[in-house]
């Protein structure tokens, strides 16, 4: 879903929402009946509509890393039948940053040597016990020192976690979530 001041831009079958009578909880609740692969809001107060979309969620943050080693291979995980990154909640009282550093060396058994700048920050919809949550997720740049052993988080769900390199991402981008897509975009990597 985008919601702009202009249309977007090289979207195919995207479906126009009226702003003024957008409902987001009615929106979400009839999503598996439409047709359209994106839908657009347009108006001309788009923080506006989005606070509001908000507004109806439950807001929960989360933070993770795009990891790079000194091979110049990106860490992967596969949980839930998926190719994803290492991301977690965000623990009260801890900032962003701090928990994607704590949630990617939990995940995957490594030790991070830099946590550099944000790359990007998506959004998430799902419903949990019977409420839509919307998950803000901020992912930032990280590196490793050599190419260390990663060791899956099976507790987490999580049934591989491996370093590929661009060349070999096919798998990835073929079986993975679109946000993740933007994640990479953001990192340069596609």
């Amino acid at each position: 879903m985008f919601i702009s001041d202009t249309m977007p831009n090289e979207v195919e079958n995207l479906q126009l929402i009226d702003a003024e009578q957008f409902d987001f909880k009615t929106f979400y609740r009839n999503l598996s009946k439409g047709s359209a692969a994106h839908y657009v809001i347009l108006t001309e107060t788009p923080k506006k509509v989005f606070k509001s979309l908000k507004e109806s969620c439950q807001l929960i943050k989360a933070a993770g890393g795009l990891v790079k080693n000194a091979d110049k291979g990106y860490l992967f995980i596969f949980r839930n039948k998926r190719w994803d990154l290492p991301k977690g909640k965000v623990e009260k009282g801890e900032k962003m940053k701090e928990a994607a550093l704590r949630e990617v060396e939990e995940e995957c058994g490594v030790k991070i040597f830099k946590n550099k700048e944000k790359l990007c920050r998506t959004y998430h919809i799902y419903e949990m016990n019977n409420r839509i949550v919307l998950k803000k997720t901020n992912w930032y740049s990280m590196t490793v020192k050599g190419t260390p052993k990663l060791v899956p988080q099976k507790e987490e769900g999580i049934t591989k976690a491996e370093w590929l390199k661009c060349d070999a991402l096919s798998p990835v981008l073929k079986n993975t979530y679109p946000l993740i897509l933007d994640v990479l975009k953001s990192g340069d990597l596609l």
